[in-house]
């Protein structure tokens, strides 16, 4: 369920949140030039060390020994040099925050990174995001992603570890080590200690021949989990697959997704989209015991805001128009296909319909339609059927939608396409208004206790997608929550007052027990401005 509570941690947190870039050629700070030096010598002496103080005396230990001190005493001058010219150069360290070299500095961090490395962005508060490039290979088994590196990080602590024997060299093979779960609800802790982690680890190229490649793939991967609130239709698009757009369009299709957590129904439910992300098969990360490789990997997705697409974080600036119009292209050839299915039912009524009934489907062509989505148990329009009938006297083509978990997207796609007008509460249903049209009209009803979120999750993105928003806030004596507590209750006076405490407060109140009747005269104001917008012309109601 979506967290309310989370409003202050939102306002707190954005992006000046301190995060943690993990990259070899990164820093934060110019560092001290001597104890650069310093550390360099010390990591020499550590290497030596066990070799210096071993039991063997033999000529061969002896000469390695001495080679090994030679080239100490090469790195360390060569170190001295470098690091100063870097100094002297003023180019040390990263004063812009971006990466060595001519790279945009207003791109997002890790988005561009040399062969044989490891780069993780967790400068956001929402989600870690890791990239790697070069020769990466999965191991379902140990839930790993290996990179195994023909350029080493450090070619002195290569060198001294081809000279150390087999079995010293096991604890000495890692070059880098990240940790990451691929969800988008980073902040929340409670639901990612449910989120499989994964091992990012960096290797020596020539340890890969123990972990030979069983797949071979010319496309990148990306890997994420849809573990966590999946299940739950706003939580499904805003912490999946809009996240999964954000993160992988720019590949035109040509990328493998992993998943942890992998679960056969949400793949069938949005294979329409994915395969409009993806060309090939979505591969279950555990389940699939077999070594894939690629030459760059993704691990985690990127988020922007509920659900939202910030055209200034993009590529080629893509939008939440430009997601919704993937939506278009993902449903409509099943749309197509259910019609043509209807049509082919119906060819034999259509044959024994009357010369004068054309002109009535022609004028209920004409009227706008109106789509209610209608709820059960809490939250629910009690009179329902009374809004359908006024909606009806005002002018307006009605169809109540009840989606269940088990209703075809396309289906749900198809009627809200074609709609209007959407009304409904609020609630995780309304997420559907990403299947309208831009220029239509959302009328959420926002029952107490709700305010914040109605706006923050649906009022604020409705307008980025172009849909013209009102809200409906219900006055306390529509609310059931008014035959339960005195007139003069906090609950109904100031509902804030108990949000503020926490979600546990907000859910038990005001999301699970609280049921809508809504005041068909007042609300039929938003009717009629609704009708307005969309056909220019002033409604005629028996509400006046």
């Amino acid at each position: 369920m979506v967290h309310h509570h989370r409003c202050n941690v939102l306002k707190k947190g954005g992006d000046e949140e301190a995060g943690t870039l993990v990259f070899l050629y990164y820093s934060r700070r110019r560092p001290n030039l001597l104890s650069v030096l310093f550390l360099s010598l010390l990591s020499c002496t550590f290497i030596l060390a066990p070799h210096l103080f071993s039991a063997s005396s033999s000529l061969s230990q002896f000469c390695k020994l001495f080679s090994l001190l030679g080239f100490a005493y090469f790195y360390f001058v060569s170190a001295f040099f470098y690091f100063t010219s870097m100094v002297f150069a003023g180019s040390f360290g990263v004063q812009n925050e971006g990466f060595v070299g001519n790279i945009d500095v207003n791109a997002p961090l890790c988005s561009s990174i040399p062969d044989g490395r490891i780069c993780c962005d967790r400068s956001h508060f929402r989600s870690d995001i890791c990239f790697m490039k070069g020769d990466v290979r999965t191991h379902s088994p140990s839930s790993s992603v290996f990179l195994y590196s023909s350029k080493s990080n450090n070619r002195f602590i290569s060198y001294v570890s081809s000279m150390i024997d087999d079995g010293e060299q096991e604890e000495h093979d890692e070059l880098q080590h990240e940790k990451i779960k691929p969800y988008t609800r980073k902040w929340e802790t409670s639901i990612m200690d449910t989120i499989d982690e994964l091992d990012l680890i960096s290797k020596g190229a020539n340890l890969g021949v123990r972990h030979p490649c069983d797949v071979i793939h010319n496309v990148p991967a990306v890997i994420f989990s849809t573990g966590g609130y999946t299940g739950n239709l706003y939580h499904e698009f805003n912490d999946g697959i809009m996240p999964l757009y954000i993160t992988s369009q720019h590949f035109n299709r040509k990328v493998v997704f992993f998943i942890l957590d992998y679960r056969n129904w949400w793949v069938m439910k949005y294979g329409d989209i994915i395969s409009h992300l993806s060309d090939h098969p979505v591969i279950d990360f555990i389940g699939d015991n077999r070594t894939h490789c690629f030459t760059e990997a993704i691990i985690g997705l990127r988020i922007h805001d509920e659900l939202t697409v910030d055209s200034s974080l993009m590529r080629s600036n893509e939008s939440i128009v430009d997601f919704r119009n993937l939506l278009d292209r993902a449903y409509w050839p099943r749309i197509r296909g259910l019609i043509q299915k209807e049509e082919q039912e119906t060819v034999d009524k259509k044959m024994s319909i009357s010369p004068t009934s054309g002109s009535v489907f022609d004028y209920q062509a004409r009227k706008p339609k109106l789509v209610i989505l209608s709820r059960n148990g809490s939250r629910a329009i009690m009179n329902e059927n009374s809004l359908v009938k006024t909606s009806e006297e005002m002018g307006f083509q009605v169809q109540v939608l009840r989606p269940e978990r088990t209703t075809e997207l396309a289906k749900i796609y198809r009627s809200l396409n074609s709609s209007d007008v959407m009304i409904g509460v609020h609630g995780a249903a309304m997420t559907h208004f990403l299947f309208m049209k831009p220029g239509s009209v959302l009328i959420q009803v926002i029952p107490l206790g709700t305010e914040w979120a109605a706006e923050t999750y649906y009022g604020e993105p409705a307008r980025k997608l172009g849909l013209k928003y009102i809200g409906y806030k219900i006055m306390g004596r529509e609310s059931s929550l008014f035959d339960e507590y005195d007139k003069d209750d906090p609950v109904l006076r100031n509902p804030s007052s108990f949000t503020k405490k926490g979600w546990e407060y907000t859910k038990k109140i005001y999301l699970e027990d609280q049921t809508v009747r809504l005041d068909l005269r007042r609300f039929g104001k938003r009717l009629a401005c609704a009708y307005y917008c969309i056909t220019g012309i002033h409604p005629q109601s028996s509400l006046e």
